[in-house]
């Protein structure tokens, strides 16, 4: 006989109280979601991290955020499913907390935590970085400082506010993107570059499938975004399923023009050889395939686009999640409390986007200090996420399949393990180094839930039947 673990939804498939007192405010539909999907993914995202894969991938760039595609389509599923029994805010935290139990929810939240904490850290330094090589005159500091106070005003004033600003962002990032399609397309019938190959989908000479996960391993970075989407379950209008329709759409439409994009890209590299020799440490090798195809004003274009897309769009909506996970941990005492306070006049969690932006700051004027900074944090926040995303794997398997009995083989068996084997080969070949921190990580979580038990507020999830920690 089955156990029923389920969170009480309404009529449309919404969270009823689930041992909460509903606070976030429902304000957004469908288009709102994709729209936040796709602005926290970034169209152009591949733009500041394309020398990477490009040189990690032995050219076939196209390939690699092509099977990065098809790992987060598994993990998408997954999701959708656990979204489906479990439509609150809070993400991994509660999917694992509520499908395992609620101590491998903690350890699935301080894992997913790395990524979160460190992605609007990540995102404003690359902006800043970026911005100052445009206009010198402003260091990187005060970039980062203006990119945070925008963001954290914006944010606190509401989630309509947020989508608003990020809906105009997406539209511009868009724009930028036809131009470099069009011109890069037009470059190559003109007889630039190399003429169109399918080398950037596969290269026989280079073609290893430890060469490509490992490239994957990077490229993640680009897609990390479409999992905020769950964030948002306790501000979605159209009910649970809604989420898991949005998450589907926005990672198949970034996904395509991750693809586009970089094979043309791929196509103008004026120096490819050079590319694969060297890498790319200035981050400069999208910039100069631009110019190449349309010369300098196109290079430009470009680079502030992606400045302004990752400082200000996708920075944005990261501030939105992460404070939406500290306060889903916060409201069940896995954090401090003042994390869950709620603001009556805009319905956000105020104080956990301002420690957000606060954190943010502190964190990204540190790693701009240190030389390897923007590598360090990409490797830490790939390593937070994909660890998240294997557990959410084991969490459908174990509480559709084990727990409830269902038999429904391939949404409940074949598609999460299959998800969990694609990313756990991609976990072995990423970063030693991201492994190692990431893992100390992780035992740090364990160290702070010993001590949760110790203190007698060992981690517990309200609106569950059953007994035990999962109560």
């Amino acid at each position: 006989m089955s156990t029923e673990q389920r969170v009480p939804v309404d009529e449309n498939g919404q969270a009823a109280t689930a041992g909460y007192r509903p606070e976030l405010r429902r304000t957004l539909g469908f288009k709102d979601l994709v729209f936040y999907g796709l602005v926290f993914m970034v169209p152009i995202a591949p733009m500041g991290i394309f020398g990477s894969v490009y040189s990690g991938s032995g050219g076939m760039v196209a390939l690699t955020y092509l099977v990065g595609m098809v790992a987060m389509v598994f993990t998408a599923a997954s999701y959708a499913q656990m979204v489906k029994a479990f439509p609150l805010a809070g993400s991994v935290y509660n999917y694992a907390g509520r499908g395992i139990g609620a101590p491998v929810g903690f350890l699935a939240g301080w894992a997913v935590l790395l990524d979160y904490l460190l992605v609007p850290s990540l995102l404003y330094l690359i902006a800043a970085v970026a911005m100052h090589a445009t206009v010198p005159a402003i260091p990187v500091w005060a970039w980062l400082l203006g990119f945070v106070a925008f963001n954290t005003v914006v944010n606190l004033r509401g989630i309509r506010m947020t989508a608003l600003i990020t809906r105009i962002m997406l539209i511009g990032a868009l724009i930028v993107l036809a131009v470099f399609v069009a011109v890069g397309v037009w470059a190559l019938l003109d007889g630039r570059g190399r003429g169109f190959s399918w080398e950037p989908l596969f290269n026989g000479d280079t073609f290893t499938w430890q060469l490509v996960f490992g490239a994957v391993s990077i490229a993640v970075l680009s897609f990390l975004g479409f999992d905020g989407i769950s964030m948002l379950a306790e501000e979605n209008t159209g009910g649970a399923g809604q989420i898991g329709r949005a998450m589907a759409a926005a990672l198949g439409v970034a996904g395509l023009l991750f693809i586009v994009q970089t094979w043309v890209a791929a196509l103008l590299v004026p120096d490819p050889d050079g590319l694969l020799a060297g890498g790319d440490p200035d981050g400069v090798a999208f910039y100069d395939a631009a110019r190449q195809a349309g010369g300098a004003w196109l290079a430009t274009l470009c680079a502030v686009a992606t400045a302004i897309a990752w400082g200000v769009a996708n920075s944005l909506v990261a501030q939105v999640a992460t404070s939406r996970l500290l306060f889903a941990m916060a409201r069940d005492r896995q954090l401090p409390s003042f994390l869950r306070k709620v603001s009556a006049r805009s319905g956000v969690p105020g104080n956990a986007i301002t420690v957000t932006g606060v954190l943010s700051v502190a964190i990204g004027l540190y790693m701009a200090w240190r030389e390897d900074g923007i590598a360090l944090l990409s490797s830490l926040i790939n390593f937070g996420a994909l660890t998240a995303f294997l557990v959410l794997h084991v969490a459908v398997v174990w509480h559709y399949l084990i727990r409830q009995r269902s038999r429904n083989v391939w949404s409940h068996l074949l598609a999460p393990t299959a998800g969990f084997a694609i990313l756990a080969y991609v976990v072995i070949n990423a970063n030693v180094a991201a492994q190692r921190l990431g893992f100390v990580w992780i035992g740090v979580g364990v160290v702070v839930l010993i001590g949760l038990y110790a203190a007698g507020r060992r981690p517990k999830l309200s609106g569950l039947s059953g007994t035990g920690d999962v109560a």
